[in-house]
């Protein structure tokens, strides 16, 4: 049993009060928490709880199609959405995957098969979390480096050696060195693959490596803006 305070929670938007019911039961004896609505209304007034989560979701209800609910939450990358309906409709069918429903289960369903989904579901949304976290914190470690720091992390990251940073940057090779030390220890970056796939976490650009042309194409580098490159809204 999860403990009730960290337990993933499974929300029911159903308007039938003897399946929100049985769901809730059902849901609850496998230790997670549910919070049941009655209506699409219901569900996108409630503020938004924080952890694993899922939605089990009715097609037909009494103020809103299922479908433009899920269109309405799409942004909600760590809550995926469980089709739960007597609507075996086809085009429904193909329209809610295509929207990126994890499943669609035609009533009746077995009490097994449903709680696999939700399972998945829950194992899904922990992994998006994961990963939202883990980006932050790139993020905010990058917003500790100097914009030197930055210019010298895209280089590093595109593949360049400290001597062609500097001649680069106009500073020497051991200037090149502290700037990039202080820049691995901010950033905890363990090697350069790790940084490497920080650099992609950010969206930072790759810069071609230098030719004989690239001392005259590159000399604005150096005296260029520096833009923190902005983070997504949580979700």
């Amino acid at each position: 049993m999860h403990a009730e305070a960290a337990a993933p929670l499974v929300f029911i938007v159903e308007s039938d009060a003897s399946v929100r019911d049985a769901l809730e039961s059902l849901i609850r004896a496998e230790g997670w928490r549910s919070l049941a609505f009655a209506s699409a209304g219901e569900f996108l007034n409630h503020p938004r709880v924080a952890g694993p989560s899922c939605l089990l979701l009715e097609v037909h209800l009494p103020d809103l199609h299922g479908l433009e609910l899920q269109q309405r939450v799409a942004d909600r990358s760590d809550m995926p959405i469980i089709f739960i309906t007597g609507d075996t409709d086809i085009q429904t069918v193909v329209n809610a995957m295509k929207a990126g429903a994890l499943e669609y289960l035609a009533k009746p369903f077995r009490n097994d098969e449903l709680l696999c989904a939700i399972s998945f579901a829950l194992e899904r949304s922990q992994a998006v979390l994961s990963r939202e976290a883990a980006a932050r914190t790139v993020r905010d470690c990058y917003a500790s480096l100097s914009g030197r720091e930055r210019q010298v992390m895209e280089l590093v990251a595109s593949g360049w050696l400290n001597k062609q940073i500097g001649a680069a940057l106009g500073v020497s090779e051991i200037t090149v060195k502290v700037h990039r030390s202080k820049m691995t220890r901010k950033m905890k970056a363990a090697s350069v693959p790790d940084l490497v796939m920080k650099a992609k976490t950010l969206g930072l650009k790759n810069v071609p490596m230098p030719n004989r042309s690239f001392f005259r194409s590159f000399e604005g580098f150096a005296s260029a803006p520096i833009h923190l490159p902005q983070a997504h809204a949580s979700t």
